[in-house]
């Protein structure tokens, strides 16, 4: 519906305005007059040139998913009806993308859309692990319980992005720092010294030689490596976007040295979150393991759970094929047997989430603090050799002339 924008004065000669949603400009003005406002004016409110277009659209933030989860379980829980707190939480929207997509659940609910299914329309923005919960919540009547558990959840998801983003972004700045000074004195601070030798007419020690002829190379072959590096770049999120390609890759960052076992902790944590938070709300196990499988973030992961859950629909225990899989580690599909025997399968699953939070936090600690003494050690020996390998032939001529 289209939104209009009013303005006026109230009874006691205070003015106001505001915007109002109708569908037309009679109804709209009808609305405003109940408020008792006098002296109208009204008019559509003008469309913005770039809302139909994706990149000028605000994004909806973790940070919002969480809020508009909290809120609204809260009024829930004090016996709001849904569409008022839609319509409550819609107004007080502040990001537009998320405003309008509030908007439109709202009129789906009003038309007799269940809120899961009103929510699947909108997939970018509410995932299938989101709407799946709703789901639950909803046929069990506990949606207040539901939402609570997935603001938790969300939190905590995040928060893990946000420790392993922090992990990365140090060591990629450095390296990023490093190949810029290497470049700066290869191209401009090489030259200089060359000229100088070439003065002299004496031959170049071989370091020197060396430093030289990259030196030429990178500013005859500069626009040249630039381009490379956008074209490696371009092949590699072509590969990454195959099924074939991503599976290899990712198959190749989880047998990496030093950042495989982070993310294979990063992927425990992910999966046995995701799936105790999914099963303790009354999701399905096997729809719960199609959810998590999609929403892992690495192939041989998705592929592992997929596995999983065909092995559990001929009637085997999830320990088995976890086991089977080799992407677990032992101690995970021991306690998810235990969990299982006992019939506290999510709750086992919750520790485990808990456990491996922990180690993730612990290997960050232990990553960066081996980066940092490790690219400073880098970046002064290529530097540090460069610097002898220009000085070399000035200290050679120095002993010529003390000779």
């Amino acid at each position: 519906m289209p939104v209009f924008i009013w303005k006026g004065v109230n009874s006691q000669g205070v003015k106001r305005k505001g915007e109002v949603e109708s569908s037309d400009q009679a109804a709209a003005l009808a609305h405003v007059k109940r408020l008792r406002i006098q002296n109208i004016i009204i008019k559509e409110k003008p469309k913005d040139l770039f809302e139909n277009i994706a990149f000028f659209k605000p994004k909806v933030t973790g940070k919002d998913l969480v809020i508009f989860t909290r809120q609204l379980s809260t009024m829930i829980d004090a016996g709001l009806p849904l569409i008022q707190s839609l319509e409550i939480l819609a107004k007080q929207q502040d990001n537009a993308t998320f405003k309008t997509v509030l908007t439109a659940i709202k009129r789906d609910v009003e038309t007799g859309t269940t809120i899961a299914d009103a929510m699947r329309k909108h997939p970018a923005v509410f995932d299938s692990l989101f709407s799946n919960m709703i789901e639950a919540g909803e046929t069990g009547g506990i949606l207040d319980t539901i939402l609570g558990r997935l603001a938790v959840f969300k939190e905590k998801s995040m928060a893990l992005q946000k420790k392993i983003k922090g992990a990365m972004t140090y060591p990629v700045i450095c390296l990023a720092i490093s190949f810029l000074i290497l470049g700066v004195i290869l191209i401009f601070v090489i030259p200089v010294f060359e000229e100088m030798f070439s003065s002299m007419g004496a031959a170049l020690p071989i370091p020197t030689q060396i430093v030289v002829e990259m030196s030429n190379f990178m500013k005859s072959n500069f626009l040249y490596i630039i381009m490379g590096i956008f074209a490696f770049i371009f092949v590699i999120k072509k590969l990454y976007n195959t099924e074939k390609g991503r599976l290899k890759m990712d198959a190749m960052m989880l047998r990496a040295p030093v950042v495989g076992p982070l993310i294979r902790k990063v992927a425990v944590a992910k999966f046995t979150r995701t799936l105790s938070t999914m099963l303790q709300s009354g999701v399905p196990i096997l729809d719960a393991l199609q959810v998590v499988a999609k929403t892992s973030g690495n192939k041989v992961i998705e592929g592992a759970v997929v596995r999983v859950a065909e092995s559990i629909s001929e009637g085997r225990p999830i320990a088995e094929p976890l086991e089977e899989s080799g992407v677990f580690p032992n101690m995970v599909v021991q306690m998810i047997n235990v969990g299982e025997s006992v019939g506290a399968l999510d709750t086992m699953l919750t520790k485990i989430a808990d456990f491996y939070d922990d180690e993730v936090d612990q290997a960050v600690s232990n990553l960066t603090a081996m980066i940092e003494p490790l690219m400073m050690v880098v970046l002064g020996g290529m530097i540090g050799g460069i610097v002898v390998a220009m000085y070399l032939p000035i200290f050679s001529m120095a002993s010529v002339v003390g000779g």
